[in-house]
């Protein structure tokens, strides 16, 4: 009988209801290995992205530390916009903090070169600031936000109606073509959201631009722990 290899990598999940499917960092399905997910209670999405409450900082280092003493040698979260705290979060605990798929723009930027291009849940609520917690202000970046897309929109970001994955495809695709077709020269693009990953191959239908999001960043931490 084949024992199962001890998950080394927590993901701290936002107080969240809509349906995530496979590809999304919600489902353990996303994975190739096993992974260990802990919700940080009251941390809603309107907390996160539109009031940036430093009130949660706290509640998400103790479900850190739990992680921590599981054993857990790596945490996530799943949410870009805990950017912000990236550093807030990281000095207080004993394992690595990967905060969001941002941190992977420095990366992006030497790799690839800039421009870069991010698309995001919410273009009105990604700031400096938050680059800044990843130590991404100084790079070239175009930002591109879901704000106006409804089915995007409506089923994550205020939590009003089901998640329709053929229409959110649908946009994902419209506002990555949009983003290319203003900045042609971009040389790469990160998707900031968590539960963007799953309309990767829509994305590869209107561009081959280097993609990087939030399960490229796992999966490399995975093979460095």
């Amino acid at each position: 009988m084949l024992k199962m290899k001890k998950a080394k990598i927590g993901i701290l999940m936002l107080d969240t209801q809509f349906y995530r499917p496979a590809g999304d960092i919600g489902n353990k399905h996303t994975f190739p290995f096993s992974v260990v997910y802990k919700m940080v209670e009251g941390a809603s999405i309107s907390k996160v992205v539109k009031e940036r409450d430093t009130g949660l900082i706290e509640p998400f280092v103790q479900a850190a530390k739990e992680l921590e003493e599981e054993g857990i040698r790596a945490i996530t979260t799943s949410c870009g916009f805990l950017a912000l705290f990236q550093k807030e979060i990281q000095q207080q605990l004993t394992v690595p903090f990967y905060s969001s798929s941002l941190l992977q723009i420095p990366m992006a930027s030497i790799t690839a070169g800039e421009p870069i291009g991010i698309v995001t849940a919410s273009e009105s609520s990604l700031t400096t600031a938050h680059l800044s917690g990843v130590n991404a202000h100084h790079q070239h970046v175009i930002i591109k936000g879901m704000d106006n897309m409804p089915k995007f929109s409506g089923a994550i970001v205020h939590e009003e109606i089901e998640l329709n994955e053929a229409a959110v495809k649908e946009e994902m695709k419209q506002i990555t073509s949009e983003l290319i077709s203003s900045h042609p020269g971009l040389k790469a693009i990160i998707l900031e959201c968590t539960n963007m990953p799953p309309y990767r191959d829509a994305i590869r239908e209107v561009t081959k631009l280097p993609i990087f999001d939030i399960t490229t960043l796992v999966n490399y931490v995975y093979l460095t722990i």
